[in-house]
């Protein structure tokens, strides 16, 4: 009894892994071409980067359990210059996904990533459509990051128009964000 009981926590525990993905939804707001680049904190597996069209296009980024690094974006046809962050860390303590945005490196770019949020919620989200915003790294003493049971988050890049600023859905469905729509 006790060998059947350990063998079907071990296979709940497989099952839950296997459909618990670490994945980021990438959405491209504008109709701008991105490539996005990871960096990886030591001991983690690296992650090419990837290219988005533009017009509201989606990539779905897949990372190891554990990961931890970040990612910024640059614009078709720009210099490779390290933009705002999006930096996670999936698996962390609890289990927990830790996420959060950064603009100490490069206060300055308004055209990359925007907003990092759980797919599922609305809350918690840090960034914005404009910067400076109090809910992103703005300082290296600022506290920021946000936690989440979710192993799935949306990255929000480029710029909204102002039109749409005001009229879009503040929760994107998940049909929607993963192509079955």
């Amino acid at each position: 009894m006790q060998f059947t009981s350990t063998l079907l926590f071990a296979a709940s525990a497989l099952v839950a892994s296997v459909s618990a993905a670490n994945v980021v939804h990438f959405h491209n707001q504008d109709s701008t071409t991105r490539t996005i680049y990871f960096a990886n904190n030591p001991g983690m597996e690296n992650i090419e980067a990837v290219t988005i069209s533009g017009l509201n296009t989606i990539k779905n980024v897949t990372f190891p359990e554990g990961w931890t690094g970040n990612w910024y974006s640059v614009s078709e046809g720009a210099a490779n210059v390290t933009g705002m962050l999006g930096e996670v860390m999936f698996g962390g303590y609890g289990g927990a996904t830790f996420f959060d945005i950064s603009a100490i490196v490069n206060p300055d770019d308004d055209q990359g990533v925007k907003i990092l949020k759980p797919l599922s919620a609305d809350t918690p989200l840090s960034g914005c459509q404009t910067f400076p915003c109090s809910n992103a790294y703005n300082q290296p003493d600022d506290i920021a990051t946000l936690a989440t049971d979710d192993t799935e988050l949306i990255c929000l890049l480029g710029t909204l128009t102002s039109s749409k600023r005001s009229t879009r859905q503040k929760r994107f469905d998940h049909e929607f964000v993963t192509g079955a729509l």
